[in-house]
């Protein structure tokens, strides 16, 4: 099941992550690499690949990716590694990576898009949409609406067993899964205690289902992925089944999973909540588009609609699928997420003040992917800031 442990306290017990953000490791003390990450391959930006390279030896992932961008779009990006552990198949600039929960941030996108459509609101309630079955609904639940369900304060259950209701994908599966979901009492109340939740995000992306009479998957591909020419995009696991020529699912203990291929995942009802992969180059596409948006330039929703994206509806620090942090790097508000699927992981930070975000991803789970994938965001984040400052200098010209 995908899961998201939420970044500010998980990234506290990143001792390397925090010396490097507060500069007491050496510049880029991660990439001081010498002779040890030689014989590894690697592609892209010197300096990400470096950093790449350096927590590769660290943790002992078999292969990760990381970008760099602004609201300009992409600036460096970088891979390091082998596409599956004991083979000699290097990953390449146009590997695609599992993305896990950081799906979750693209189906509140989709959904902001639908508001500014005006095919629904914010605040539209399960009631408003399911006004045939809304009688099998516990009372309490009718009144769950988008803002409850994308920031994890819809009383749902952190734990929800897809298996019951088919492996099927499309809209039949999840409208099970909303009636089994809905007609139960909440666990908590309403808006009132933070519960980190796929399944909120399965109800959420069922009822745009309803809305739109499309599958979500094919909603994300008319809204999101067209307009942002994300062509890479898609859902389940990577690769050709038994061909290694996409970056291969690995165990948390580093072992590779039997088979490969888009069925190597969560089951395809949990979509809305974590099944996208694409190359690193698009989701910067993805990323860049925020940006821009949060900066009024032109972009695929308003200035608006971003902001509300990230800023959580309710007291705590979950937005919209993104968490909220304040960072001195960020100059304030940082905005992240992670997602893993158990066999990939990733990451993404961003700064709308400082307009950077870092982007990346390892096609292992478990603890030592996370780290290694924390390791690489903060030197990163030290990469582009020194970058910024030597070419604020280099443009500086005394009179």
């Amino acid at each position: 099941m995908t899961e998201w442990v939420s970044p500010f306290l998980k990234i506290m017990t990143r001792i390397p992550l925090i010396l490097s953000l507060l500069g007491l490791f050496p510049a880029l003390a991660l990439a001081q690499s010498g002779s040890r990450s030689a014989e590894i391959p690697g592609a892209g930006d010197s300096g990400v690949v470096t950093i790449l390279k350096e927590a590769l030896h660290e943790q002992g992932v078999p292969a990760m990716a990381a970008a760099i961008v602004t609201s300009e779009g992409l600036t460096a990006i970088g891979t390091a590694g082998y596409r599956k552990r004991g083979t000699d198949i290097p990953v390449t600039l146009k590997d695609k990576w599992h993305l896990g929960s950081n799906t979750k941030a693209m189906t509140a996108t989709l959904i902001a898009k639908l508001v500014e459509l005006k095919k629904l609101r914010w605040e539209t309630t399960t009631a408003e949409i399911y006004r045939r079955k809304r009688a099998q609904f516990h009372p309490v639940m009718r009144d769950v609406n988008f803002l409850h369900l994308l920031s994890h304060r819809a009383g749902l259950p952190h734990l929800f067993d897809l298996n019951p209701y088919g492996n099927g994908s499309g809209m039949s599966p999840r409208r099970n899964i909303v009636r089994a979901a809905l007609a139960k009492a909440p666990e908590t109340a309403l808006g009132k205690h933070f519960e980190y939740s796929n399944l909120g995000f399965i109800v959420a992306g069922a009822m745009t289902e309803e809305i739109t009479g499309q599958s979500w998957e094919d909603s994300m591909k008319k809204w999101i992925f067209r307009p942002l020419k994300m062509k890479s995009s898609g859902f389940g696991g990577t690769g050709t089944p038994r061909k290694v020529d996409q970056p291969w699912p690995h165990l948390a203990s580093g072992k590779p999973t039997a088979t490969n291929g888009p069925e190597q995942d969560n089951l395809p009802s949990l979509g809305p909540a974590g099944r996208v992969h694409c190359t690193m180059e698009d989701w910067a596409k993805f990323v860049t588009d925020h940006l821009a948006g949060l900066r009024g330039k032109k972009a695929l929703l308003q200035k608006s609609s971003y902001q509300t994206l990230i800023t959580p509806p309710f007291p705590g620090s979950y937005a919209l699928g993104w968490g909220v942090h304040k960072r001195s790097w960020a100059g304030g508000n940082a905005i992240n997420h992670n997602g893993s699927n158990t066999m990939n992981y990733s990451c993404a930070w961003m700064s709308p003040k400082r307009d950077f975000a870092v982007l990346v991803c390892t096609n292992q789970g478990g603890d030592l992917a996370a780290r290694a994938c924390d390791d690489v965001a903060g030197n990163l984040i030290q990469l582009h800031l020194k970058r910024t400052a030597d070419q604020k200098d280099k443009s500086f010209s005394p009179q």
